[in-house]
C-alpha cells in the first residue's frame, strides 16, 4: 500500500489526525456499513479517544473542503465515524483478515511518516528562526554603519557649505 495514498486520507480534525469510516473501508476494502457495524458490535475497543463520530457541523465542513469524496458518500443520512491512530490499530484486531494486517501496517507507517515530517518541520522552522535572529543582529550592525557614513557625509557637506559668519572683507 502506498503512503502517499494513505497520507491523503489522513485528515486533521478536533485536535487529532484522523481517518475517515469511508476511507477505511476502501483501504481494507470491505463495504463501510460493514466496517461500522463491525465497531458497534466491539464499541467498548473505541473510546472518545480512538473514535468519534463527526458532527452535523463537521461533516458539512468535510464535505466543502474535500473535493475527492465519493458523491454516494456526501449525501450520506448518516455522519461517518473518525478514527484516530489508536483507532487505527484497534480496527485491524475487530476486522481479524490477513488484508486488515497488511492495511494496518501500512496506515501505521503513514502516521509514522507524518509524525517524522512534523518533527522535521518544527526543527527547520527552529533553525530559521535562530538564522533569521543571528541575521538580524548583522544587518542592525551594516545598517548602524551606513547610516553613521551617511551622516558623516551629510554633516561634512553641511560644514562647508554653511554660511559664514565674522568679519567679511571684500577683495
Amino acid at each position: 500500500m502506498e503512503l502517499a495514498v494513505i497520507k491523503n486520507k489522513i485528515h486533521h480534525m478536533q485536535g487529532n489526525k484522523v481517518i475517515l469510516d469511508f476511507d477505511l473501508a476502501q483501504l481494507y476494502e470491505v463495504e463501510t456499513r460493514v466496517l461500522k457495524q463491525a465497531v458497534r458490535r466491539n464499541i467498548k475497543r473505541f473510546p472518545d479517544d480512538f473514535m468519534f463520530q463527526l458532527s452535523k457541523d463537521e461533516w458539512k465542513e468535510v464535505i466543502t473542503n474535500c473535493d475527492n469524496l465519493p458523491e454516494n458518500i456526501k449525501f450520506s443520512p448518516t455522519t461517518p465515524f473518525a478514527f484516530t491512530e489508536q483507532g487505527v490499530a484497534m480496527i485491524s484486531s475487530v476486522l481479524n483478515s490477513d488484508k486488515a494486517i497488511d492495511v494496518n501496517i501500512s496506515i501505521m507507517r503513514a502516521f509514522v511518516a507524518l509524525r517524522q515530517h512534523l518533527t522535521d518541520y518544527i526543527n527547520l522552522k527552529d533553525h530559521i528562526a535562530q538564522l533569521e535572529k543571528e541575521m538580524d543582529i548583522k544587518f542592525k550592525d551594516i545598517h548602524q554603519a551606513l547610516n553613521y557614513l551617511l551622516q558623516k557625509d551629510k554633516v561634512q557637506f553641511e560644514q562647508q557649505n554653511r554660511e559664514r559668519i565674522g568679519f567679511k572683507r571684500e577683495e
